[in-house]
């Protein structure tokens, strides 16, 4: 999709970067804090913002609205209700998605009545493609309340590992927080080659997205008949994928269950050189905004070990939620940050 592609994302990193750094510097020091819903927060704010600049004001209330909904659809219950039936939280999903297209819609009357499309993401959703040519008002609505929330839901869980990852290694924060240290005084100057040039950072997130993919569940349909191992899989048939063993299977990567994040970098000599890689999916329903993820992770990840030491305080291992199409998160993860000047 145009405006997530990974050379549309490096034109705008100067604008990623800023959000990241606001979230380090707000981080209280010295006290224990549960971390994911500051994150959340940052990350929408980037998100929206990259989504519509100097409209993002307007929605994001609207956004984390959204977000609200899909929790409340997801959360555990005891009944399994057809898709058909208007359960509470799916009437309360259904408002929040009008208020959201409500608030959305005199937005793109106005971008398109003035000609002044914008460079943003809805900018390029409403520039006509030589594909669909220029999608109908309704299209544009429908298309974006899942894209909202799909920039910062998922990356909140990765973000929760990454920060707990970075706790509990010390050493890795520590070599992060080198390279980070190169980065311009003023975010809004950070550009793509900044970004390329953290190396090990990107190391770092990825290493766990291997180990905690933030969607451990994928499912694809077979387009034709075809043969796993000693399984006939129809055509038509629905086929889940299990990322989380997968990515920590030893045929693939050597040490699976090690947190080495040295395996991502070309020039390591390290043996245990990665192989299945899939925390976005991959081919034609591979997550479209994986560039932008990867780089907002990239750039929190930095920005929080160059200013903070992480400790996690004594006490219970945090508890971890799985559900089974959404994800793993570290709920309640709670972390202390130490100044590192």
């Amino acid at each position: 999709m145009r405006g997530l592609r990974a050379q549309a994302v490096a034109a705008r990193i100067g604008e990623i970067a800023p959000g990241a750094a606001r979230f380090a510097d707000q981080w209280p020091t010295g006290q224990d804090v549960e971390i994911l819903p500051p994150v959340r927060h940052a990350l929408a704010e980037i998100g929206v913002r990259y989504l519509f600049s100097e409209d993002a004001p307007t929605l994001m209330p609207f956004a984390a609205q959204l977000f609200l909904a899909r929790e409340v659809l997801v959360r555990p219950s005891r009944w399994v209700w057809p898709h058909w039936v208007p359960t509470p939280a799916r009437r309360f999903r259904t408002r929040q998605q009008v208020a959201f297209t409500d608030a959305l819609r005199p937005i793109v009357r106005r971008r398109r009545s003035s000609g002044r499309l914008g460079d943003d993401m809805l900018g390029q959703i409403l520039r006509p493609s030589s594909r669909y040519g220029l999608l109908p008002e309704e299209a544009v609505l429908d298309t974006l309340p899942g894209i909202t929330v799909a920039t910062f839901e998922t990356p909140t869980r990765a973000a929760g590992w990454i920060l707990l990852h970075l706790a509990r290694y010390p050493q890795a924060a520590s070599r992060v927080a080198a390279e980070a240290a190169l980065l311009p005084a003023d975010p809004a100057e950070t550009t793509s080659a900044h970004l390329d040039s953290l190396q090990y950072t990107q190391a770092v997130v990825r290493e766990v997205l291997r180990l905690h993919p933030p969607s451990w569940l994928l499912t694809r349909r077979a387009t034709r008949q075809t043969q796993l191992a000693d399984y006939t899989v129809d055509a038509g048939s629905t086929v889940l994928v299990c990322l989380y063993t997968a990515h920590r299977d030893a045929r693939e990567h050597p040490e699976p269950d090690r947190f080495q994040p040295e395996r991502w970098l070309d020039d390591s000599d390290s043996s245990a050189k990665p192989g299945v890689f899939l925390p976005f999916g991959t081919g034609p329903h591979g997550c479209e905004g994986a560039a932008l993820a990867m780089a907002m992770l990239t750039l929190l990840t930095a920005q929080t070990a160059r200013r903070y030491r992480l400790s996690e305080p004594p006490g219970p291992e945090p508890a971890y939620q799985v559900a089974t199409f959404e994800g793993l998160a570290t709920v309640g993860l709670r972390l202390r940050a130490t100044s590192r000047s």
